[in-house]
């Protein structure tokens, strides 16, 4: 039995091993990726290679009504982003630093922990989305300050 145990920790320790030669060469060829280098700025991204998140949209008027997002684009890389999120919300300290800090004390008064993850997936998605249309990094904006400045 002890053999097996051994056995067992010696492939425990190969696939460590493995594991952060990949790592570490995936991150090196997101960092030569200018794409990737913006993307990784997005609170909760590591190196990632692309996006594809779509939600329904009903237009009533002057406003937007989002519905659920569909299943049509990669569930892989949907259920990274809700990991994200998740990676997000656990980490209180940071959210003001992000520029998160009021749209989840608002999001967690009225949504299920589970939807304001969901939620904030699909936001993240969207700046991930905007970081790579508009080539440029993700830069938080202390929103009580340009308040002040545009009234």
């Amino acid at each position: 039995m002890l053999r097996i145990i051994e056995d067992l920790a010696s492939d425990w320790r190969r696939l460590d091993a493995r594991i952060e030669g990949l790592s570490s060469e995936i991150e090196t060829l997101a960092r030569q990726d200018k794409a990737c280098e913006r993307l990784m700025t997005v609170p909760g991204i590591g190196p990632a290679p692309g996006l594809d998140w779509c939600r329904s949209r009903y237009r009533p008027g002057d406003r937007t009504i989002l519905g659920k997002i569909s299943r049509r684009g990669n569930r892989y890389l949907r259920a990274l982003f809700v990991q994200a999120a998740w990676v997000v919300l656990v980490r209180v300290k940071r959210w003001e630093r992000y520029g998160l800090k009021s749209w989840i004390e608002a999001g967690k008064k009225r949504l299920h922990h589970n939807v304001l993850a969901i939620a904030l997936a699909d936001k993240l998605a969207r700046i991930a989305w905007a970081v790579l249309n508009k080539g440029r990094a993700f830069a938080c904006v202390n929103m009580e300050h340009t308040a002040s400045r545009s009234a």
